[in-house]
């Protein structure tokens, strides 16, 4: 795989910034100022290794230092990690041989999809309708069609594309498609718009969406009226084809007299982003060797290119909530607890994490190059999402990760917060990447809001007040755990999966880490009492097959999952450290 290496030369001289935050009090003053500041349209919405990243990084350093923390990384408050930041058009050709050669031009004829592998690709073409192949819906375009090592063409949508709410959305996806055209042996796929873009036959945006490839098969967007032209030159009638296969929802796939060569290739630009963070040195002899992380993400979505919810002209996307109110939780909790630091006996590392909002690859690539020894944390504290205190209504997670969390958090509610528990210890924020390690985990949260993923989500919003209380109550749920002569126990929480990731009917219990840049869908941790967990599957282990199915990412392993019933047994082929495993899966029902 090629990779351009994009690199900010810069020096981590740690700034000086207008504001003078300096009492060791948590307050609300001080957190409006910190919100403000990091959610300021300066900082351009934070997006993770860009230079607005790097400043708040700086920012955060240097209120470690004031407070008196020292530098969490063998000297430095930093630790760079690298991640797949954007793509980019690399050399891409496209011909055509039939009666005549098409040689066609990248961006204007045609144009590789983002999840494209690196291929040079020759063999014969073969129309197969929608390229959608369902048992449960009674209908296969691939049915009779010999597709190995050929090049599909296909329309995009389904044979219902007028239909609200028809059973063929979920299988209309792009890279869905692409899965099972390589699944079905083919070395590239063709999408083409179908008739009712005919007048708009616009080519495909390319655009990095955090998503991997899919290894062994090209795949293009190529402009309707190029296929239209090979068609007529075969005496088909393009339109009556698409119109025939919608009316009469049956298939109609065939070969075509035509071969093509093509080339494709996207090339991955690698940046460098940090995490930052502190450490204040208990002071008991034997337990200042134990650790409390206090944690939150300060990335946010930037202009909101990747994972915005808001449709418009680019914005900012200051994410004051989501999440500096997180991170000013970080800064205002390291200096309260450093004014207390003789009456510590635990140590306390305090972290700032980068490319949450991208799958957690901060805290994921963190737990994996720690500090001090990982087994030596006794509790993760995350906070995310933390400013909009409504009704005094405040979500705790990974209330069953450990069983001193209920009893605790209910004696500390001095501030008449209404309390909700969530018992799961793996979910959507930095914590999980700490349950994976068998760490018990807390994880607060005042619940999502119309401005979450969008532009409107600014400092003038925040509940400062509201805030600050919660940040005391953290203060108090803290000190206890760092006090305490007996470290919290960790109890592996048993749950169902929700079936946001897979719309699938079984469930499995796998945790995905995403930070995970590997052939295989590699796991983040199972959950206790799943299907995978009863078969011996652990975190780090590595999917490469389920079923008959190769697994290249964590999107093959979805696909391949929805191919199952509840009660379904079946074959998992694992990779564990050097070693290859097999393991049989017995399905559940969500």
């Amino acid at each position: 795989m090629k990779k351009i290496i994009l690199i900010f030369v810069f020096s981590f001289q740690l700034i000086s910034f207008t504001q003078s935050i300096d009492s060791p009090e948590i307050t609300a003053a001080e957190i409006f100022e910190h919100i403000k500041y990091l959610a300021s349209d300066e900082l351009e919405g934070r997006l993770t290794g860009t230079e607005q990243c790097r400043i708040a990084a700086e920012y955060i350093a240097k209120e470690f230092e004031k407070a008196g923390l020292e530098p969490a990384f063998n000297g430095s408050y930093f630790q760079e990690f690298p991640f797949i930041s954007d793509i980019q058009l690399g050399k891409n050709s496209f011909e055509i041989i039939s009666k005549e050669k098409f040689s066609l031009e990248v961006e204007k004829d045609f144009i590789p999809l983002p999840f494209s592998d690196n291929l040079s690709v020759e063999g014969k073409l073969v129309f197969a309708g929608f390229g959608i192949s369902s048992k449960e819906n009674n209908y296969d375009d691939y049915e009779g069609l010999d597709v190995k090592g050929k090049i599909v063409v296909v329309f995009r949508n389904h044979p219902e594309m007028n239909s609200p709410h028809s059973p063929f959305d979920q299988l209309a996806g792009l890279r869905f498609k692409a899965t099972v055209a390589r699944d079905k042996g083919a070395a590239a796929i063709i999408f083409v718009n179908t008739s009712d873009k005919k007048d708009d036959d616009k080519l495909y945006k390319l655009e990095y969406d955090g998503a991997a490839k899919i290894k062994g098969l090209s795949a293009i967007h190529l402009k309707r009226d190029v296929l239209q032209k090979l068609f007529a030159q075969m005496k088909l009638d393009i339109e009556e084809i698409e119109k025939q296969i919608v009316d009469n929802k049956k298939p109609n796939s065939f070969e075509l007299n035509a071969t093509a060569k093509l080339n494709t290739e996207v090339k991955e630009i690698e940046s460098m982003s940090w995490n930052v963070g502190g450490l204040l040195r208990g002071t008991d002899k034997e337990l200042s060797n134990e650790y409390l992380v206090i944690g939150g993400h300060f990335d946010h979505l930037g202009w909101g290119k990747q994972n915005s919810l808001y449709q418009g002209e680019p914005m900012i996307h200051n994410g004051a909530d989501d999440n500096a109110s997180g991170t000013t939780g970080v800064l205002e909790l390291s200096e309260k607890f450093a004014s207390e630091k003789n009456n510590l006996k635990r140590s306390i590392l305090f972290f700032a994490f980068s490319g949450e909002e991208l799958g957690l690859l901060g805290s994921n690539y963190l737990v994996n190059h720690f500090p001090v020894p990982i087994e030596n944390v006794v509790t993760m504290i995350n906070m995310d999402m933390i400013g909009r205190l409504k009704d005094s209504s405040l979500i705790v997670y990974g209330t069953g990760t450990s069983s001193n969390w209920k009893p605790l958090l209910n004696e500390k509610n001095s501030y008449g917060f209404k309390l909700t528990f969530n018992d799961d210890g793996f979910g959507p924020s930095d914590h999980s990447s700490f349950y994976g390690k068998k760490i018990p985990v807390l994880f607060f949260f005042t619940g999502t809001h119309s401005d979450y993923h969008r532009p409107g989500d600014d400092y003038d919003k925040i509940n400062s007040k509201g805030q600050e209380n919660i940040l005391k109550y953290i203060h108090s749920v803290a000190s206890d755990i760092i006090n305490k002569d007996v470290k919290p126990d960790y109890v592996a929480v048993e749950r169902k999966d929700t079936g946001r990731m897979t719309g699938s009917r079984v469930w499995i219990g796998t945790i995905p880490d995403f930070a995970g840049d590997v052939d295989g869908y590699k796991l983040g941790g199972v959950t206790e009492g799943s299907p995978a967990a009863l078969a011996g599957l652990k975190a780090g282990d590595i999917i490469t097959k389920f079923g008959d199915k190769k697994i290249s990412n964590i999107y093959d392993f979805t696909y391949a999952i929805g191919n199952y019933k509840p009660g379904d047994k079946v074959k998992v082929v694992v990779k564990r450290a050097e070693e290859e495993l097999e393991v049989e899966l017995e399905l559940k029902a969500r």
